[in-house]
């Protein structure tokens, strides 16, 4: 239907659905129509779906961005991407098509097995904008006279792959019917979904099982583009996996209920395969059914899918491990920040998990320009926060999950950690609000007014220190929840000051938090050794918090790194937290909670050597341990593979999984140097402070800012150690080099 445009986005246009349940096929919307004999100025065409959709036009794909519209709170919003299509369009007969799959909101999501979770059929909302040279318009918009078709995509599902048969006859189901789903249409606001980098086959070979696996030696997010030439007919199943089993056979327990299942139908002729509506986690595939006994590696493309992040740091060291480690570290990234900041791309999962995103934030902003990414995803973290302040575990929400400290802290850590690294106090006075709803929920929750006690939390997951299979730590609950009541106090605080706000309230109220975190939970200055149960259970679950120690890795390391101690008592707490690391065979028990910050509150109270001990620690656990066992990506489990060769469990053990990879930042930022400043963030000015070690040989880092790139080069030069050092233009430096005092350097290179 041609009709006039009104004022706002797709106002001409109406959501349509298919008269019949297409089930987990994706189906096709079309409409012909002819444009006017008289020049063409432009041609646009804005979409969007409560799915998944790939629009066509005259049979040419539109745009580059897959998976599109994306994931957001589709109750609250749903993004509409805008394409020019000039190019596309031909004089005469034009026909537009838009295949929509079932996607986040349709198909089967979380890890409770939800379908439906937004709604239970997709939906398809669109508008072709023909803009003629004498001004006029015609718009083709989404209504009842759309036309409905099968297509060769009979199934289509995030967690359980794709089919596609090019055998199957196309039929048309009949006419669109209107679509009761109602949302918020917003123009695209995060990074697109796209294509990267293609990987060839580094292997083909037989399993002792005689299973036919290729290995593209990287674990990835993403799919595999099959060529084939096969008779009428052939099928093609092909099976993913991160890893492989002790014996070298083909492993997929740990993706739990997710198939990862493409099935392919060939054609007869030169056909090219590769989902439209799904993406998988993986390193290595199995073809389950193929027409040939073996395979041309050259007809096998493994293609990786994320967001399209503008790639911005950089490091390099003289330890190959470590370098390999920071290789794992961006492929997590990059595995897992696809529209929203996923926990892992591989099985019956892929959530945006808060505790995994606050984490490693810091380090995900040095990798990558992040800035778009996370306006997004805050926006969802916005719309999804309770009337009473509380962030889920998971955003968007798609399984029920606690509220728990460190999960809901995300809403004050992200944005506090974006206006470090980018300056943008619009975005901060954006999140403001969310930071405030969080503090004054933590104010409230619990039955003491200034302490988080009770609740039902992760607490120090998948720490070592109450046993090797345990996911929840030894640390205190209730300690970890009222340290990071503290910590995001603080951090409202900083945020509002920073845009100019009388803040006094929370600054009191941080007294008042920090005041009572030290009477209940310290005595002399250190922490008590135990804490009495407090734990509220819900969903039936049994209880987590069984160990309620106060003297642990994560306790200490909170307690230091929060400035939840006096100065006075930081000798006392540094020492014994060293105690614990060089009792434990120089080792860490830290899990997702206290990871991130050890090794800065080693450095930060004059144990960078124990620091550096711990990072080149190759014993599990530590962050070598996997890269000696030949990981590519950083793992869920510090022994998610053992010594033995056997695994951690199958029911939740992800080789992809980026939190653990966090410890970049301290790499980055006190190893070679460089952070931030909050009186001038987004390094308009830079504090460099290099902590050189041997054990890394040299390191080189560097970050592109708004300004310019910011580089830290040091090396050994016999007994001293050189430094190379770059300031960009319209920024200032404060250099602190070991034992000299600090030093202002303008814009220029330096050479000390």
């Amino acid at each position: 239907m041609k009709r006039k445009r009104r004022n706002n986005m797709l106002q001409a246009a109406s959501w349509i659905t298919s008269p019949r349940d297409a089930g987990v096929a994706a189906y096709r919307y079309e409409k012909a129509f002819s444009a006017a004999e008289k020049p063409l100025k432009k041609a646009t065409l804005s979409a969007s779906a409560i799915g998944i959709y790939v629009a066509e036009l005259n049979g040419a794909r539109v745009g580059h961005a897959v998976l599109t519209p994306g994931w957001t709170s589709y109750k609250h919003r749903v993004q509409v991407q805008t394409y020019d299509v000039t190019d596309l369009l031909r004089a005469g007969e034009n026909r537009l098509s838009i295949g929509v799959g079932q996607g986040w909101a349709v198909g089967c999501i979380g890890f409770r097995h939800t379908k439906h979770c937004t709604s239970d059929h997709v939906s398809l909302i669109a508008e072709l904008t023909l803009t003629y040279a004498d001004g006029s318009e015609e718009i083709i918009a989404t209504a009842p006279d759309w036309e409905v078709f099968t297509s060769p995509v009979l199934s289509t599902d995030i967690y359980m792959g794709e089919t596609v048969d090019l055998t199957a006859p196309i039929e048309k189901v009949g006419n669109a019917v209107p679509s009761d789903f109602k949302t918020k249409l917003i123009p695209q606001v995060g990074e697109y979904i796209t294509e990267h980098e293609r990987i060839a086959p580094i292997a083909v070979f037989r399993t002792p099982k005689n299973e036919l696996v290729v290995d593209f030696g990287q674990n990835m997010a993403g799919y595999v583009e099959l060529k084939l030439h096969a008779p009428r007919g052939s099928r093609v199943v092909m099976h993913h996996a991160e890893v492989l089993d002790s014996d070298g056979n083909f492993y997929t327990a740990n993706y739990r209920s997710a198939k990862n299942e493409n099935v392919y139908v060939c054609s007869g002729g030169d056909d090219v395969f590769k989902p439209s509506y799904t993406f998988q986690g993986f390193r290595y595939i199995r073809l389950t059914e193929y027409p040939f006994d073996t395979v041309n590696p050259d007809d096998l493309r493994a293609i990786v899918v994320h967001s399209e992040m503008t790639r911005t740091g950089r490091f390099l060291c003289g330890n190959e491990k470590i370098n390999q480690l920071y290789h794992n570290i961006v492929w997590g990234q990059k595995s897992n920040y696809l529209d929203i900041p996923t926990d892992c791309p591989q099985r019956d999962e892929r959530l945006g998990w808060t505790g995994d995103t606050q984490v490693f934030c810091r380090t995900g902003a040095i990798n990558y320009n992040v800035e778009k990414f996370f306006r997004k995803w805050m926006g969802d973290v916005a719309l999804e926060q309770t009337p009473e302040g509380a962030v889920a575990g998971v955003v968007p929400d798609a399984a029920s999950t606690r509220i728990s400290a460190a999960w809901g802290d995300v809403a004050c850590v992200v944005p506090w950690e974006l206006y470090l690294a980018y300056g943008n106090k619009a975005d901060l006075k954006r999140n403001l609000t969310v930071m405030k709803k969080w503090v004054d929920y933590l104010h409230s929750a619990g039955p003491a007014e200034y302490l988080w006690l009770g609740g039902m939390h992760y607490g120090d997951w998948l720490a070592m220190d109450a046993g090797e299979d345990s996911y929840v730590g030894a640390t205190s609950n209730d300690l970890i929840a009222s340290a990071f009541f503290a910590y995001s106090t603080s951090l409202l605080v900083r945020a509002g000051e920073a845009l100019g706000m009388d803040m006094t309230e929370y600054r009191t109220l941080y007294g008042k938090v920090r005041a009572a975190f030290r009477d209940y939970f310290m005595e002399n200055g250190m922490p008590k050794e135990e804490f009495p149960y407090t734990e509220v259970l819900v969903n039936e679950h049994a209880p987590v918090d069984t160990v309620r120690k106060g003297i642990t890795q994560t306790a200490l390391t909170l307690i230091l790194h929060f400035g939840l101690c006096e100065e006075s008592e930081r000798p006392a707490l540094a020492a014994k937290l060293v105690e614990l690391i060089r009792a434990n065979g120089n080792r860490m028990t830290t899990g997702f909670v206290g990871t991130p910050y050890l090794l800065h509150a080693l450095s930060e109270n004059g144990y960078t050597d124990v620091a550096y001990t711990l990072l080149m620690q190759e014993q599990n656990p530590s962050w070598l341990y996997s890269v000696c066992h030949g990981a590519t990506t950083m793992w869920e489990h510090w022994n998610s593979l053992k010594e033995d060769g056997s695994f951690w469990s199958t029911s939740m053990n992800s080789f992809n999984h980026y939190a653990y990879g966090a410890v970049f930042d301290w790499i980055f930022g006190v190893a070679c140097g460089i952070k931030p400043c909050a009186e001038a963030p987004g390094y308009e000015k830079i504090l460099i402070a290099p902590h050189p070690d041997r054990s890394l040989g040299f390191a080189d880092a560097s970050i592109d800012t708004k300004y310019g790139t910011v580089r830290v080069h040091w090396y050994y030069k016999e007994d001293r150690v050189a430094y190379e050092i770059e300031i960009p233009a319209g920024t200032t430096a404060v250099l602190t080099l070991p034992n000299r005092s600090p030093q202002v350097l303008t814009a220029g290179a330096y050479l000390f």
